[in-house]
C-alpha cells in the first residue's frame, strides 16, 4: 500500500467541515474589513524566499522544499505567504499605483520540519497583507481583525505586543544585544551563538530555558526607541484598550528581519502546549523595497490553520436539504428526474437502491438531511411525492409537479 508522505495529511470527515468553517469565518470577517482575495503560485524562484525569509533562516537554511527544475530553474514549493503576495504586488506595478492595497490569501505551505502535533510539512495559512498605509491604526486594524476571528470561531487567546523601532533606533540597540550576548557567547546555546553574526535580534526568541534566563537581563528595545516609535506604540495600545482588546507586552517578542519595524504581535493559546503561537503579524515597510519595488509601508498577519482546528468551536450542525429515493422499481428514472430539478435550488441526496420506507427514513436519518421524499406505486398513480419532515416529524403528500 502506498501511503502519504510523511507530515503531509489528508483532510476528510470531520477535519473537513472544520477546514472549510474556518476558511467561511476567516473570509467573511477579511471582507468586513475591506480585503480581497488574491491567490499566489505554489511554486516560486527560490530567490524570491532568500531574500524575503532570509538566507540565515531557519526556514531558508533547512527547511524549504529546493529543487532545480527541468528548466534549470532554481525553485521552491512556498514556505510561507507573505513573499508571494509581496512578489505579484511589485509585478503587478501596485507599488507604483498609489494609494492602499488590501489582499487575503489562504492555501497550502511546506516546510521540511519534523512534523507533530498542529505542525506538518504541508500545512495551510490564512493571511492578511494591507500595502500603502503607514497609520498605525492599520496596524490595530489588523489585530482587532485577527481577534475577530478567533472571537467567532471560539478560539481563547492572550494577546503579546512589542516595538521593534525603526531603522534609526533599530542600529544602536542592535549594537548593545550583541555586546550583551557577546559576554555570555560561553553560556548560550549553539544557535544563539550563530544568531550573534548572522541575526542577533532572534536569539530573544530562542526556546531554550538556559538562554531565557539570561535574557531576562538582556537590554530591552521598548526602553530604546525614537520619539516616532514611542508615540506609535503607545497610541497602539490606547487604540486596542478603548476597543477592549487585552494584551501584554513581551519584550522578547521580535521578527529579526531588517525589513520588519514597530508593531510586532502574536496570539497565543495555552491548549496547544506552552506559549503556543495561533496567529502572528506585524509591519514590515521595507520588505517591498527588498524585493525590487518602490518604498512602501506595509502590514500583516498569518494563520496557521492546522494549530487552530481542534480548538475551534463548531456551530450546531443544522439539518438541510432533501432525501429522495424509489420504494419501487418504477419509480427509479422518476426520482432521479425530481432529484435533478431540485438541485437547481435544494441538497438532494438521491438513493438508486429501490427500499422500503423504513430503510429510507433510516438513511435520511444517517445523512442528517431536513426532509425524506419518497415514491412508490401509490404516489405514481396519484402524481404525488411523499414528503416527511425530519425536524417536526409532520409528512405530507405533495403534488410532484409543485415539488
Amino acid at each position: 500500500m502506498i501511503s502519504s508522505l510523511r507530515g503531509m495529511n489528508d483532510i476528510l470527515s470531520e477535519d473537513y467541515e472544520r477546514f472549510t468553517h474556518f476558511i467561511s469565518v476567516a473570509t467573511k470577517i477579511a471582507q468586513r474589513y475591506g480585503f480581497h482575495f488574491i491567490e499566489t503560485p505554489l511554486l516560486e524562484e527560490t530567490a524570491l524566499f532568500k531574500r524575503s525569509v532570509g538566507e540565515f533562516s531557519d526556514i531558508v537554511g533547512k527547511e524549504m522544499y529546493q529543487f532545480i527544475d527541468k528548466g534549470n530553474n532554481d525553485v521552491c514549493l512556498r514556505p510561507e505567504g507573505t513573499a508571494g503576495v509581496v512578489r505579484a504586488f511589485v509585478q503587478k506595478k501596485l507599488d507604483r499605483a498609489g494609494g492602499v492595497h488590501r489582499f487575503f490569501y489562504h492555501g497550502a505551505m511546506f516546510r521540511y520540519e519534523r512534523p507533530q502535533k498542529g505542525r506538518l510539512r504541508q500545512f495551510h495559512q490564512f493571511g492578511i497583507e494591507s500595502f500603502g498605509e503607514a497609520s498605525v491604526y492599520e496596524d490595530a486594524s489588523m489585530i482587532m481583525m485577527a481577534s475577530d476571528i478567533l472571537n467567532e470561531l471560539g478560539i481563547g487567546y492572550r494577546l503579546q505586543l512589542n516595538s521593534l523601532g525603526c531603522s534609526e533606533c533599530m542600529p544602536p540597540y542592535k549594537e548593545n544585544l550583541v555586546d550583551f550576548v557577546t559576554k555570555h557567547k560561553d553560556e548560550i546555546c549553539e544557535d544563539c551563538t550563530r544568531r550573534i553574526a548572522t541575526n542577533p535580534i532572534r536569539v530573544l526568541d530562542c526556546k531554550a530555558e538556559k538562554c531565557q534566563d539570561i535574557y531576562k537581563e538582556a537590554p530591552k528595545l521598548l526602553n530604546s526607541l525614537c520619539s516616532s516609535c514611542e508615540s506609535d506604540f503607545a497610541t497602539l495600545k490606547d487604540i486596542l484598550k478603548q476597543n477592549e482588546i487585552d494584551f501584554e507586552i513581551d519584550t522578547n517578542l521580535v521578527r529579526g528581519l531588517d525589513y520588519y519595524s514597530k508593531t510586532a504581535f502574536e496570539f497565543v493559546s495555552d491548549n496547544i502546549g506552552s506559549q503556543s503561537a495561533i496567529a502572528g503579524g506585524g509591519r514590515y515597510d521595507r520588505l517591498v523595497e527588498f524585493l525590487d519595488g518602490r518604498p512602501t509601508p506595509a502590514v500583516g498577519f498569518a494563520m496557521g490553520i492546522e494549530r487552530l482546528m481542534e480548538l475551534i468551536v463548531m456551530p450546531e450542525v443544522k439539518k438541510e436539504g432533501y432525501y429522495i429515493g424509489a420504494m419501487d422499481d418504477e419509480a427509479q428514472d422518476l426520482v432521479v428526474k425530481i432529484a435533478q430539478k431540485k438541485r437547481k435550488s435544494d441538497i438532494v441526496i438521491l438513493e438508486y437502491k429501490t427500499k422500503n420506507l423504513k430503510n429510507h427514513l433510516k438513511a435520511a436519518d444517517k445523512a442528517n438531511v431536513k426532509y425524506c421524499a419518497v415514491i412508490g406505486s401509490d404516489e405514481i398513480k396519484n402524481g404525488t411525492i411523499w414528503v416527511k419532515n425530519l425536524e417536526d416529524k409532520t409528512e405530507n403528500a405533495i403534488l410532484r409537479d409543485s415539488f
